[in-house]
């Protein structure tokens, strides 16, 4: 299984894992949010062509209406980028870096996440 939508390096600072949930409350090909400190992190849950499978964890804040709703939108693919699109004003944003692909200026923010045993985290720097 790939645990972490953000590569680690040796110059990287120390993670601070926290944990957000439980394996069993993802659901495969949608979103969950969970309050993370005052904050909604969606957390995606994404099948792999190899058989694993791939958390993110982006703001649930869309960044054009304001609303916690991203955890609510869609997944796809568009030109070989994994996308959530937000339910709203449908921007699309990659999961694994936050971009918008309409509109460079906004953007969603990601956190490392992992499952340890079956417990997700997220590094909550």
């Amino acid at each position: 299984m790939n645990q972490a939508n953000a590569a680690m390096t040796d110059n990287a600072p120390t993670p601070v894992w926290r944990a957000v949930c439980g394996q069993q409350d993802l659901v495969l090909n949608s979103g969950v949010v969970a309050l993370v400190g005052n904050r909604q992190v969606a957390l995606f849950y994404v099948p792999q062509a190899d058989g694993g499978r791939t958390l993110y964890a982006v703001d649930n804040r869309d960044p054009v209406s304001g609303a916690n709703v991203i955890g609510r939108g869609i997944i796809g693919n568009l030109a070989g980028d994994l996308v959530i699109a937000s339910p709203l004003y449908k921007q699309h944003y990659r999961l694994q870096d936050g971009t918008c692909l309409e509109d460079a200026a906004l953007q969603l923010r990601t956190w490392p996440v992992r499952l340890k045993g079956e417990v997700v985290e997220i590094d909550w720097r």
